[in-house]
């Protein structure tokens, strides 16, 4: 394989158009606020990779954090765990949680998206796997939303990848409301498909134990966030009054923090998210340590990175679909039969349709 070497990183900030922009419990988001990083090598290989602000004055700063951690590294060998050693070393004090720790997680994808090219293999097989469809459920829809809108989107959604599950986003002031959202879209689905359902963090301890049994007998996949992400506490409370398998994970902003969770017994299932948890070097951790604790583990956002990595996970569960990013693709990921499917082509699978990145490049 072709040593790499570092010449450059470029980053860009976008905001760009949602299909159906979501509206959660903790707010909406009219664009997809996106930070498009580039990893360019002496040898002429480029890894790519995205962000997600999840609000557009995030992304200036994004981008400065990404810009400060290239002048860092350039001129290094692209080898993704001393790239990640060394960086955190520097930040130190500064620590790395945060709009840091993102900029981060994105050179790291990077740096795996160019060493997979220059092996000329997808990443799914540098990491030691092989291209495979992994299993996903659409999480493009079922935002907060009227009530009566919810079963055909759901059908919509089912329909959109032959998925067989979707996830529905509950929190409303009204907790009749909620109920009658689970009860709507799965009077609808029956039995054949599954539902899961994420509170986006929107209760306090008492609120969602009462929710939680409101809806405990409802035939649920999982309940997701009811509360704080930071507070393990509180989730091993709600985990033990209710029976519906509790999931969280996606805040989870390093493996050290991961760890202290599992050790609270907070959650039944977990999905972190590659942009919080490390980008690969930090994913491929956690896996190891869900793998010793025998913790099943999902994915939040970022599928085309996801797939890759959920195939080479031990205790892979669900790939949470999002199609965010799909409008400045070349090529988006195909979905069949409710599963992503990792394309052939060396690295990610990434590539950018320029036309469309000029297009909504934020000014």
């Amino acid at each position: 394989m072709t040593k790499l070497t570092i010449r450059s990183i470029r980053a860009r900030p976008l905001l760009v158009p949602f299909h159906r922009p979501p509206a959660s419990a903790s707010g909406a988001m009219p664009v997809a606020p996106l930070v498009l990083i580039d990893l360019e090598t002496e040898e002429g290989i480029t890894g790519r990779s995205y962000l997600f602000g999840f609000t557009p004055w995030t992304l200036k700063p994004l981008v400065g954090c990404v810009e400060g951690a290239r002048d860092m590294i350039k001129g290094d060998a692209v080898a993704p765990f001393q790239l990640d050693a060394k960086l955190r070393k520097r930040l130190t004090l500064l620590d790395t949680p945060g709009l840091v720790g993102l900029a981060l997680s994105g050179i790291d994808m990077c740096a795996w998206d160019a060493l997979a090219q220059a092996r000329g293999v997808p990443l799914v097989e540098l990491l030691g796997g092989q291209v495979e469809p992994v299993k996903a459920y659409n999480s493009c829809g079922l935002w907060i939303q009227p009530v009566e809108k919810l079963a055909d989107e759901a059908e919509a959604l089912l329909a959109e990848g032959g998925f067989s599950a979707v996830k529905l986003r509950l929190g409303r002031d009204d907790s009749a409301q909620d109920l009658a959202a689970v009860r709507a879209v799965k009077k609808r689905l029956g039995d054949r498909y599954s539902l899961m359902c994420d509170f986006n963090q929107r209760l306090s301890w008492n609120e969602a134990i009462q929710r939680g049994r409101m809806i405990d007998d409802e035939g649920l996949y999982w309940i997701e966030e009811p509360i704080r992400h930071d507070d393990y506490a509180g989730y091993a409370r709600i985990a033990d009054a209710l029976d519906t398998p509790l999931q969280t994970g996606e805040n989870l902003v390093d493996t050290f923090e991961l760890l202290n969770a599992l050790q609270a017994e907070s959650m039944d299932f977990v999905m972190p998210d590659a942009q919080r948890i490390g980008g690969v070097t930090g994913w491929l951790r956690a896996a190891a340590i869900c793998q010793a604790y025998g913790m099943e583990m999902s994915s939040h956002l970022f599928p085309e990175y996801s797939a890759h990595l959920l195939a080479v996970t031990p205790t892979c569960h669900w790939l949470e679909y999002m199609d965010w990013a799909v409008p400045i693709l070349q090529e988006p990921f195909l979905v069949q039969d409710g599963h992503v499917v990792i394309p052939s082509r060396p690295g990610s699978g990434i590539a950018w349709d320029e036309d469309a990145v000029a297009r909504y490049l934020m000014s």
